[in-house]
């Protein structure tokens, strides 16, 4: 029998009464859930969250976390390889140190992923149940609009009970090539990284969408040979152009191979021992040989087997949850939060989902998700950060806006670290001024896009943001210098 502190709550004939606060269950335990959950136990409601993979979900074991991990130790090799304009010299040759003359164990490497990523969701854990959180480890999925059941591994139901609201936040698997499903070995999807023990000699990365820009980034400057196979013109589909133009430029000096207007048919594995490799074959009839694919064509909601069109939640055509701006499905007293929804695939827009599902139901004030609010970062090297508004939509007649971009090339602070790609680019309204959108392009530009971000979503002018303090020398001195700039464009 199991342990009534981290079982479901069971009451059939319960009823809210007026003044009571509602039982919370949540499925899920990525970002949206485990946010979700901590809002609802600090508002002092009896709060269950059930996972079945582990707290954190995807994005801190498999996904964001352990990406981000290791592009950090990328990043420390791309400081090295331009080193040389620093006038930076080996002690004993003086020579110029590059990355090429560091070695990278990547079974450490990984290793190091691996445990920040476990220690990360330890931590969350234990937030959790220091606000009071039960956690069921299992699969849940819906038995009806208010009734929750937790299968095991084996899909034997093994708890079941009610909550007035529910949240669903299951998050998405990677998306795979029908014929060639991952093996874990040559053929990888972005989850399975993780274990590698070598280097690859010759990473082929299919897609050139967010995830796959970053891998093909990092393995380059750990050191692989790294071949980018893009179905369209351009790398990262959709962003601003201007910043693919910088990535794409990037990506030629350090020596990426970019195979444009190029789409994988399949891929398979051929050879054996230290002959062993991968081909990947292109709809072109081509072939491209490497020693590892990583397929990275975007998730697949985890949706299925849910019980959520017998609960009567209406699904969009891609298995996605139809969600609301305040979380909410079409079923009462159900929402939904993260990539299952399909509304943003960022762990930030995930968490605010399912904060404001709590606000929502629990009668708190909210504010509805607004998309042109949302900012977002590709870590690439350099990083490419954007918010609101973009230029295209100025120029497809879509949005009234004035553009000003400056090349980092002429901020002080950038020629003293030897920056040279990468741009400030700010959108403003006509006569008003008002900061509607904007684009850094920049080392950290994931920390930098921050101002420009408040200024969105506070409606800011660029008056005000002209008007305020920078640091001298700093990158964010062309941040403001963009904004005087639009200042007198009247």
């Amino acid at each position: 029998m199991r342990d009534p502190s981290t079982s479901l709550p069971s009451d059939p004939d319960r009823v809210t009464k007026a003044g009571e606060h509602p039982r919370v269950v949540i499925i899920g335990g990525g970002p949206g859930g485990y946010e979700a959950a901590l809002t609802a136990a600090r508002h002092g409601v009896e709060t269950v969250l059930i996972e079945e993979r582990g707290i954190g979900g995807a994005a801190v074991l498999t996904d964001v976390v352990p990406s981000k991990t290791l592009i950090a130790t990328a990043d420390v090799l791309d400081l090295v390889a331009d080193s040389q304009d620093l006038g930076i010299r080996d002690a004993d040759s003086a020579a110029t140190p590059t990355s090429r003359t560091l070695g990278v164990d990547l079974a450490a490497v990984n290793q190091r992923v691996r445990r920040l990523a476990d220690k990360q969701s330890s931590d969350i854990r234990d937030s959790l149940l220091e606000a009071g959180v039960t956690i069921i480890d299992g699969r849940g999925r819906l038995a009806g609009p208010h009734r929750v059941e937790v299968l095991d591994r084996e899909g034997t139901v093994i708890d079941e009970g009610e909550g007035d609201v529910l949240l669903v936040a299951v998050g998405a698997t990677p998306r795979e090539l029908a014929d060639s499903p991952a093996d874990g070995r040559r053929i990888l999807n972005w989850t399975q990284l993780y274990t590698l023990t070598e280097l690859p000699e010759h990473l082929i990365v299919v897609g050139s969408g967010v995830t796959g820009a970053e891998f093909a980034s990092a393995y380059r400057a750990l050191g692989s040979e790294v071949t980018l196979v893009s179905s369209r013109d351009q790398v990262l589909p959709g962003t601003d152009a201007d910043a693919a133009d910088v990535l794409e430029k990037a990506f030629a000096r350090r020596g990426v191979t970019l195979r444009s207007r190029s789409r994988a048919a399949a891929a398979r594995v051929e050879g054996a021992g230290a002959d062993e490799h991968v081909v990947v074959e292109l709809t072109s009839g081509e072939e491209v040989r490497g020693s590892h694919v990583l397929m990275a064509l975007g998730g697949i909601p985890n949706t299925a087997g849910l019980g959520l069109e017998q609960a009567g939640v209406r699904l969009k055509d891609s298995g996605h949850i139809d969600t609301d701006r305040v979380s909410r499905t079409s079923v009462r007293g159900i929402y939904a939060a993260g990539d299952c929804t399909g509304v943003f695939p960022l762990a930030s827009v995930a968490a605010m989902q399912g904060r404001i599902a709590m606000y929502h139901a629990l009668g708190d004030a909210v504010s509805p998700l607004i998309s042109a609010h949302v900012s977002s970062a590709v870590f690439t090297s350099p990083e490419i950060a954007v918010v609101g508004v973009t230029e295209k939509e100025i120029l497809d007649g879509e949005v009234s806006g004035e553009v000003r971009m400056l090349p980092l090339a002429t901020n002080p602070r950038a020629k003293m670290q030897g920056i040279t790609e990468g741009f400030v680019k700010l959108i403003v309204r006509p006569g008003s001024h008002t900061v509607v959108g904007a684009v850094v392009v920049a080392p950290r530009a994931s920390e930098l896009i921050l101002p420009y971000a408040m200024a969105v979503t506070h409606r800011l002018t660029a008056e005000q943001v002209a008007g305020t303090f920078t640091v001298y020398p700093s990158l964010t001195g062309s941040m403001a210098e963009a904004a005087r700039q639009l200042r007198g464009a009247d």
